[in-house]
């Protein structure tokens, strides 16, 4: 495949998470989807979040099976994006759990990608600090006025 037709793709890809819906799911996703347990997430899976979930869970699985399977390089992708990140950091915890109560192939091309990302490890340590500094500033800022010291 030529480097037009993979950047075509991406753009392909783009294009989609703009979709209207799609957007409000990973704007759920990002901000308000924080499963601690199998039991956050299976209740969330079979709530009415649940279609957010599966969407951009399986979007980003998708994704990843494009490049896993050579469509799209890996250090492009990862240049052109880095939300399948987040996305693989809110399941990562519950991924052993997830398989064994839903499906066992749940997310599996998504990490399969991350753990082929050439520095992975740092990368997603780096994005486990960032993600915390991001909740503790969106924590502060709910907090009511005059609540701040």
């Amino acid at each position: 495949m030529s480097k037009q037709e993979e950047a075509g793709l991406i753009l392909k890809l783009y294009e989609l998470r703009r979709e209207e819906t799609m957007r409000k799911a990973r704007d759920w996703f990002i901000v308000q989807f924080n499963p601690r347990s199998i039991e956050d997430f299976t209740d969330t899976m079979f709530s009415e979040r649940g279609a957010y979930l599966r969407m951009v869970v399986s979007y980003w699985d998708m994704a990843a099976a494009l490049v896993n399977n050579g469509a799209i390089d890996l250090n492009l992708f990862c240049q052109a994006t880095n939300e399948f990140l987040i996305v693989f950091l809110k399941i990562e915890p519950l991924l052993e759990q997830i398989r064994a109560a839903i499906n066992p192939q749940f997310a599996a091309s998504l990490e399969k990608m991350v753990k082929a990302m050439p520095d992975g490890g740092q990368t997603l340590n780096q994005m486990r600090e960032r993600m915390k500094e991001m909740r503790a500033r969106f924590a502060a800022m709910r907090e009511p006025v005059g609540a701040r010291t």
